[in-house]
């Protein structure tokens, strides 16, 4: 067991109130929390099974995401199927979710390149995340990279330090820390993509023991 990072007396993930993913993605569906949803085709809210032991978490929708209206659906959510495949997670059986809803992006063109969500828009979508767990009540939560970290246990606790661990805090489910799949699709030597690969796929086996078999 590794030992709980240091968050203060008063951190704490703040969530709404409903007693179902139904009910929350319906309230979610209004969101004005942050300026986000102005500019976003629609919300991106989680998928998943209301039995799910593992619950994972990833930044924010992409291009592909936003579009569709689902998450992970994108290049780095087809690496994530593989190598959750590959590390003996059943995907069918997870909840995957991102740290905030809507996609934020700049312009260049015809495309809309990624922008990556600030500390503002991260906390007050936490909102969302929190009552999702609150609802779930998982085994486990993966977080998928340092915004998905940041958002469920706040800005000191850093992925460097604490890549591969899975940190047991009192009064929130164990939380594994790990990168985020679209880091593997930006690696551009072919041996540095396989052994980052690799290395997250052993992150991941850590949360095939968290699913009942």
């Amino acid at each position: 067991m590794n030992v709980a990072p240091k968050l203060g007396p008063d951190f704490a993930l703040e969530n709404a109130d409903a007693k179902d993913l139904g009910e929350l993605k319906a309230q979610a569906e209004h969101c004005t929390r942050c300026d986000l949803y102005k500019y976003a085709t629609q919300l991106v809210f989680g998928e998943g099974p209301a039995t799910a032991e593992i619950v994972l978490v990833g930044e924010q929708p992409g291009d592909k995401e936003d579009l569709a209206g689902k998450p992970f659906v994108g290049p780095a959510g087809l690496l994530l199927d593989r190598c959750l495949e590959e590390a003996g997670v059943d995907r069918s059986r997870c909840y995957v979710t991102n740290a905030v809803k809507h996609f934020k992006f700049e312009q260049r063109g015809k495309r809309r390149l990624h922008s990556k969500p600030n500390a503002g828009e991260i906390q007050r979508c936490a909102w969302w995340l929190g009552a999702e767990l609150e609802i779930l009540q998982p085994k486990l939560v993966v977080a998928l990279g340092a915004t998905a970290l940041y958002s469920l246990l706040g800005p000191k606790v850093k992925l460097t330090p604490e890549r591969g661990h899975v940190l047991r805090l009192a009064n929130h489910p164990p939380v594994l820390v790990t990168i985020h799949p679209s880091y593997l699709l930006r690696i551009r030597h072919e041996d540095d993509a396989l052994a980052n690969r690799k290395k997250f796929v052993l992150d991941l086996e850590q949360a095939a023991a968290f699913q009942s078999t």
